[in-house]
């Protein structure tokens, strides 16, 4: 994203950003608080993850409803994929916290592909190609981090 670009579109990136405050101090606690707390932290992450990954869903049902004439293809195919996420998450709460968060990883993978192709690229923004890249890496990158804590550390 252009420094311009972040100008005209500062309310969505304070938010993004803020919503990348729940994930980042579930993986600092999940490393630095008593055990106790770091088994809630994890919880909590894997929890706000599958909310999270749900919501990016709802986008592009969203996309789908207000920019696809319904009955088209396109419009079909957006809604399916759209409901995904929702249905990637809610079983994940069931598994280990391990599969939990490979899972809920992989899906954030697999929506913003697929905000990537064409079709999304030409119905999204541009500023938001911008920022779900990088709120997307954060994300990624913290399910890393937890998997990393649960593996290694035990």
């Amino acid at each position: 994203m252009t420094a311009e670009e972040m100008q005209r579109v500062r309310l969505p990136l304070w938010l993004g950003l803020a919503g990348l405050g729940p994930f980042l101090v579930c993986v600092v606690s999940a490393y630095l608080l008593p055990m106790r707390w770091q088994a809630l932290a994890v919880d909590v992450f894997v929890i706000y993850g599958a909310i999270v990954l749900s919501f990016l869903g709802g986008v592009h049902w969203g996309v789908a409803i207000s920019l696809d004439r319904s009955g088209t293809r396109d419009f079909n195919a957006r809604l399916l994929v759209s409901i995904v996420p929702g249905l990637l998450s809610w079983p994940a709460l069931m598994l280990d916290y391990i599969e939990a968060a490979a899972i809920l990883m992989v899906g954030f993978w697999l929506i913003r592909l697929y905000e990537r192709q064409q079709d999304s690229a030409e119905r999204l923004p541009g500023w938001y190609q911008g920022l779900r890249t990088l709120l997307n890496t954060v994300v990624v990158l913290c399910h890393l981090a937890i998997i990393a804590r649960l593996t290694l550390l035990g």
